[in-house]
């Protein structure tokens, strides 16, 4: 039989003597079961750096590029990112606050600066509108709402969940572009009586809210629904999103991997 297959019998009885399964086999057969298992929680929306976090956190000493080899084993890879376009309808006789940012987008601590911004989520029966407030220091999503409708009643109940969730004190910068509902009087009567100190983006740029940007980029990537069939349906997984995974779960790059709820506890404990 060697001589038919052109192997030395040497070699043939050594390799009978070898065990079928290596040790490193069968650890990157554990570890591809982890990581499976970390993309699949994730649903589907990790790529390789936040399974290697993910793997690091639980207490894995893995390397990533030993992450990726694994990943592409398995034809595992996180949501790619898509263009959005965003438009904001402004009121010309509205009275803007200065832009108090600057494009620094940092908080020393929770509850002192809030960004805020609107997006439009398609469905089959429509726009569904999502606003949010986000709070720079942990990227948290502090409040949110939706409806089918683009007017002030949507800001003011994402500020209402916030404010009643927080309880901000006077102070607080609130950063938003330049869109009617935010410079509205009613809207800016509410805020006022908390003692809100107003900062707005520059005209027709995108970047001086980078952040909530962000978010909602990453919002509708990893929902990766192009149109959702109802309102409700899409509600419910905005919801399920925000509070069940983003706030939660999510591990963020800007915050050393941590979550947004971790790394504030993590800033309490210190």
């Amino acid at each position: 039989m060697c001589a038919v297959l052109g192997v030395s019998p040497s070699g043939y009885y050594a390799w009978r003597g070898r065990p079928l399964i290596t040790p490193q086999v069968e650890a990157n057969r554990a570890l591809r079961a982890r990581i499976r298992l970390i993309h699949a929680e994730s649903h589907g929306r990790y790529g390789s750096p936040r399974v290697h976090h993910a793997l690091r956190a639980s207490g894995e000493r893995v390397g990533r590029n030993r992450v990726i080899r694994l990943m592409r084993r398995d034809q595992l890879r996180g949501r790619p990112r898509r263009r959005f376009r965003v438009t904001t309808a402004a009121d010309p006789t509205a009275t803007a606050a200065p832009n108090r940012l600057r494009q620094h987008f940092h908080a020393s601590a929770p509850n002192r600066i809030w960004t805020a911004d609107i997006t439009a989520i398609p469905t089959a029966e429509g726009w569904l509108y999502l606003a949010v407030l986000l709070d720079l220091y942990s990227r948290r999503i502090v409040g949110w709402a939706v409806q089918s409708s683009l007017d002030t009643d949507l800001v003011c109940a994402a500020w209402a969940m916030a404010s009643a969730r927080r309880a901000p004190r006077r102070g607080l910068i609130h950063h938003s572009d330049r869109g009617c509902q935010y410079t509205s009087a009613r809207y800016q009567t509410l805020l006022s009586r908390h003692g809100v100190v107003w900062s707005m983006s520059r005209r027709g740029n995108c970047f001086d809210n980078a952040p909530t940007e962000s978010f909602f980029r990453t919002l509708k990537v990893e929902l990766a629904t192009e149109v959702w069939p109802t309102r409700q349906t899409a509600d419910h997984a905005i919801g399920d999103y925000i509070e069940g995974f983003y706030n939660t779960r999510r591990l963020h790059s800007s915050l050393n991997y941590l979550t947004p709820a971790a790394f504030e506890a993590h800033a309490a404990v210190a």
